[in-house]
Formats: C-alpha cells, structure tokens, sequence
C-alpha cells in the first residue's frame, strides 16, 4: 500500500519529498527513503548464499530493496535490508516448527531427493535494523561521502511509544511498505519480512515486531525510542482460549498482536548526537 504525497501538507508541515528521483521525504533533519526492487536473480541469489554459507533461502528475496532513516548533519543512518536480516536468521538458528507436511518437503534446489528438514525454514530473524554513519571525506571540495558500520548507543529504557498520539488526525505525509523476503512455506502458511508477521497454517503463530517513534522539536538532538517485540503461541493454544484457528483469521498483524503472549519485550532509547 502507498499513500501519495500531497505536496501542500508537506510544505505546512516543514517537510519536502526527495529529488533526483528517489522516493520519500526530508523532514527536520531527517531522510526518510524506500527503495523497491525487483527479486534477486539466480547468480545474485547465489552470492547470497555464498556469502550465508547456506543453499537454504526464501523462495522471494528482494535483496536490493530497503528502508533508510538518515539524520543527515550527524551521518546516523538506520536502515533495513534482506542481506543483514538473513544474517540473523542465520545466527539465531531457531530449531525447524514441526509440521505434519515436513517430512515430505524437499528441498528446491534438489526436487528429487527428500531430505529432513534441519533448519529454520520459517526464516525467522532477530533483525531489528542495520546502523551506518556516513562520514564526508570530501574536505576539499570533493564532497566524498564513506560509510562505516558502528553500533549506535541505544539503552534499555522503561519509556513506551505514545501508540495514542500516532492515532491522532494529522495527516499521513508518507507511508510506504518494504517486503524484503517472503516465503509460501511450501502452501503450509507464509512468512513475510516487513519485519511483521509469520504464519504457519495449522500449528504457530508468530510475531516479531520492531518499531521506532521520533517526536521533533522536543530536545536539542533527536531521541529515538524502539520497541523491540516478540509474540508467539500455537493454534492449539489460541483456540483453548476461545480464539479463531482459521489462519484466515490472522492476516492482519494488529489483530495478531492483540492476541499473542508475549515472548520478550523491550523499550530502548538513543539520542542521536548533533554531530560527529
């Protein structure tokens, strides 16, 4: 789903869309840019491999697609992409969800051989965004601009998101959404990188959720807050509970939050320096 930009609500708001193409806006301070790429062909899917060091990936990887938050005088970047969430689907190695269809699945690349399945094919990822600052190089005049990975200082807080004041009636100025991967889990349910929701039709339900709130204008440096989720149960359970076990019922990812225990949650907070 896309929103179109009304130039007039930007400009009331101090905000303008990007230029040179490039979809999104500038807002006080900040870059805000989606980019949309088609899936991975097969000799970059398999430099994803190589690079994993698995032949086990989603069936869709829009590799080249992502989302940057970019606070342009200090450099900080906060970005998304399917290469980084990979690696900590890779790290975090979950044990497989069993299914009854399981152990008649076979792997794609070899469709004659049937193998047990030894992996998170659910794809599953920890991720929760990648951190970059972009350093300007360029002092005499050259305007070159080199990037470095860094860990940003966020500190576990106990401050919450304000969810009402994002309900209130001012006007959306953008909005857009970023599938990096998705998977059919061979038609047993889908799991889909947006970073939302996973669907395993029959058996489990699982939600992981980072989300991210900027007020402007309230301190001299831009905090961010980011609320880091985990939400999880099986069919069996949320039907126990007198909830649908129709996975029909579960294609809207507000509607799952509202209904899975909570594995883990956390709330961490990061001022971004004015400059570096």
């Amino acid at each position: 789903m896309e929103v179109e930009i009304d130039e007039k609500e930007l400009k009331a708001a101090g905000a303008e869309p990007l230029t040179d193409g490039r979809r999104g806006l500038r807002i006080h301070g900040w870059e805000i840019e989606t980019l949309k790429c088609s899936i991975l062909n097969s000799s970059n899917l398999q430099l994803f491999e190589e690079r994993l060091q698995t032949s086990h990936l989603p069936e869709m990887v829009f590799g080249e697609s992502s989302l940057v938050l970019k606070h342009v005088k200090s450099g900080t970047k906060i970005h998304f992409n399917a290469f980084d969430a990979l690696v900590g689907w890779k790290q975090e190695a979950l044990p497989p969800v069993e299914v009854p269809a399981a152990a008649k699945w076979k792997f794609r690349s070899k469709p004659s051989e049937q193998v047990i399945l030894d992996y998170d094919y659910t794809f599953t990822t920890p991720y929760h965004g990648s951190e970059t600052i972009e350093v300007d190089t360029g002092k005499c005049g050259k305007g070159e601009i080199s990037q470095k990975r860094c860990n940003l200082l966020w500190e576990d807080c106990e401050e919450k998101i304000d969810v009402g004041s994002l309900a209130s009636k001012e006007p959306i100025l953008f909005y857009d959404e970023v599938v990096l991967y998705e998977d059919e889990l061979a038609d047993n349910g889908v799991s889909l990188l947006t970073v939302k929701v996973l669907r395993v039709d029959g058996v489990l339900m699982r939600l992981r959720d980072t989300r991210m709130h900027c007020v402007f204008g309230v301190s001299a440096n831009p905090i961010i807050l980011r609320e880091i989720s985990w939400r999880e149960a099986t069919f069996e359970a949320l039907s126990a509970k007198g909830h649908p076990s129709d996975s029909a019922a579960y294609s809207d990812p507000s509607i799952i939050s509202q209904r899975l225990p909570i594995i883990m949650h956390k709330t961490q907070k990061l001022e971004v320096p004015d400059n570096l």
